[in-house]
């Protein structure tokens, strides 16, 4: 934590005391989530919670960017506003009022801690503004971030870079890991269409079964990552649906597979799309059937700024947050668009300790989490800020001959 010699120390006591304000935040939005595209509601609740003087920009639909701490170059910090379609089984009282709805990855938890840097940064200043983007649609696409990101409305603020933390039930409570790199895996999903001649399954001769088709294409892509990607570079392909028919004595003339394509560098994820395409194809002729692969593509490799999770970590460990080692996963996360255009910087911040994982019904990180996310994303802020002063220094320094 910052000494009293610190500037920085007015802003950390200023956090420590707005949270409270922010876990009762935290159980309000718990009790009423909002399902991705429609997070209106949850939006106007965080709004309410967050300083708007200086300015609020309506984004993505249900979205928004509000300026904190006056004008000028800002560092953006992210938070999701959307819940899933889980039924909660927490049994809090403060438990899900939405049947069928829930906060089940956190993003409660993120949106009160924001409201807490937001609000320390407006009472009693920061070393630049802050940009609070309340994005919708995380776990859905279109993508809010995306969105958010082409839009250009953090270019238009002068954004220097972007922050965003996640609670991660991998991880101990009280630990955050601030890893420089590619941190979350590229994700595509895709369909194989199988296509063949149905008919009678006692005459099988006269059919070209797609059934017996696309089984050898699910098997044909099993080898697609092991003998096909480098083994130090991580990909997974998973064929997770499989669908054909309706009767037991009918050979049908379509079927159909479903699944996902994470790899965590861009060469790998654009070279198992074009193979996937090219081994369901040659797989399905072998049995005489033809086979067509349409894709969605998801979100982009996550790669956090060196620069950022360097200058991040000291000031983790200050905070009283023990630093993690590295953490990377297969997971995704479509804050990848913001870290296309900007330096930005992803923490996980540990949630173990009697937790469910990520998306199940009992998932409820414990009140105190907030602290620690309101305190990696403090950490994040300033590390932009420290880097964006040290460069405009260096630019000053440079027209000036020194």
């Amino acid at each position: 934590m910052s000494t009293a010699s610190d500037p920085g120390a007015l802003l950390w006591a200023e956090l420590e005391r707005r949270l409270p304000d922010a876990v009762a935040l935290r159980h309000r939005l718990h009790a009423r989530p909002c399902p991705s595209g429609d997070e209106a509601e949850t939006r106007d609740e965080v709004l309410a919670a967050l300083p708007v003087r200086h300015g609020v920009t309506k984004v993505a639909g249900t979205g928004a960017v509000v300026r904190v701490g006056g004008p000028g170059p800002a560092v953006a910090v992210r938070g999701e506003m959307d819940a899933l379609d889980v039924t909660e089984e927490t049994g809090v009282p403060w438990a899900s009022r939405r049947p069928g709805v829930m906060h089940a990855c956190g993003h409660d938890v993120h949106l009160a801690a924001l409201t807490a840097l937001a609000g320390a940064v407006d009472r009693v200043g920061g070393p630049v503004p802050l940009l609070a983007v309340l994005q919708p649609r995380e776990e859905t696409y279109p993508s809010g971030a995306r969105e958010i990101a082409e839009d250009g409305v953090l270019e238009r603020e002068g954004c220097q870079a972007v922050i965003g933390a996640h609670v991660q039930p991998l991880l101990p409570a009280g630990t955050v890991a601030c890893t420089p790199g590619v941190v979350n895996a590229s994700s595509d999903e895709f369909t194989i269409t199988v296509r063949g001649q149905g008919g009678h399954a006692a005459y099988p001769h006269l059919t070209r079964d797609p059934v017996v088709a696309l089984s050898h294409v699910v098997v044909a892509l099993q080898t697609l990552v092991s003998r096909g990607t480098d083994p130090m570079s991580a990909v997974v392909l998973s064929v997770t649906t499989l669908s054909a028919g309706s009767a037991a004595n009918v050979v049908p003339g379509i079927a159909v597979a479903r699944g996902t394509v994470r790899a965590m560098r861009t060469a790998d994820r654009e070279a198992v799309q074009a193979r996937l395409v090219e081994v369901a194809s040659l797989a399905a002729r072998t049995q005489g059937c033809t086979a067509g692969v349409e894709f969605v593509h998801g979100e982009p490799v996550l790669e956090n700024d060196a620069s950022l999770a360097a200058a991040a970590t000291p000031l983790l460990g200050e905070s009283g947050l023990r630093v993690s080692p590295d953490l990377r996963s297969a997971g995704s996360d479509d804050f990848s668009y913001f870290s296309q255009r900007h330096p930005s910087l992803m923490l996980f911040v540990g949630t173990h300790g009697g937790t469910a994982q990520l998306h199940s019904p009992a998932y409820l990180p414990s009140d105190d989490r907030v602290r620690d996310v309101a305190y990696a994303l403090t950490a994040g802020y300033l590390a932009a800020a420290e880097l964006h002063r040290q460069r405009t220094d260096h630019e000053q320094g440079a027209r000036h001959g020194h």
